[in-house]
């Protein structure tokens, strides 16, 4: 006889036939079923919650606490005015012109901010949601003009 997909059967002693649970005791596996006596697991429609490790203090809750997270942060990507030197006098910075020209990699969730380090030689408008004082101070003296929250101003 020939191996053929016709003729395929599992090796002996390879499959075991499903237990019937709950059909009388000399099966082994009757009254109780094997979830043993009383409690939430021997009942129908028992669901333990994720993590319950049956009583013992779970894992989430034995591991050490540590950090903070500050609920009032701000997530502003940041540049230094040295950066925008690169740019063509006149341009109208934006934080969409500075992510297209690769000078920052994402913007942040509340926006651009520009930081003082660096000189300018160039005029531009600058139009961001934040700048500090030093740099809104550099773009002015450059003959530049600026749009955005600047602190104390």
């Amino acid at each position: 006889m020939a191996n053929e997909l016709s003729n395929l059967s599992p090796r002996p002693g390879e499959r075991r036939p499903r237990t019937r649970v709950g059909r009388v005791e000399g099966a082994g596996k009757g009254k109780t079923a094997g979830r043993g006596t009383k409690g939430a697991q021997a009942r129908s429609g028992y669901k333990s919650k994720a993590g319950f490790e049956g009583g013992q203090m779970p894992l989430h809750r034995r591991l050490p606490k540590f950090g903070f997270k500050n609920p009032f942060s701000k997530d502003f990507e940041t540049i230094n005015i040295e950066r925008l030197a690169a740019l063509d006098a006149g341009t109208v910075v934006t934080a969409e012109l500075l992510k297209e020209r690769g000078l920052i990699s994402r913007i942040g969730k509340h926006g651009v901010k520009i930081l003082g380090r660096g000189e300018l030689g160039v005029a531009l408008h600058v139009r961001v949601s934040k700048l500090t004082r030093s740099a809104a101070e550099k773009i002015v003296a450059a003959g530049g003009s600026t749009e955005g929250d600047v602190p104390g101003a």
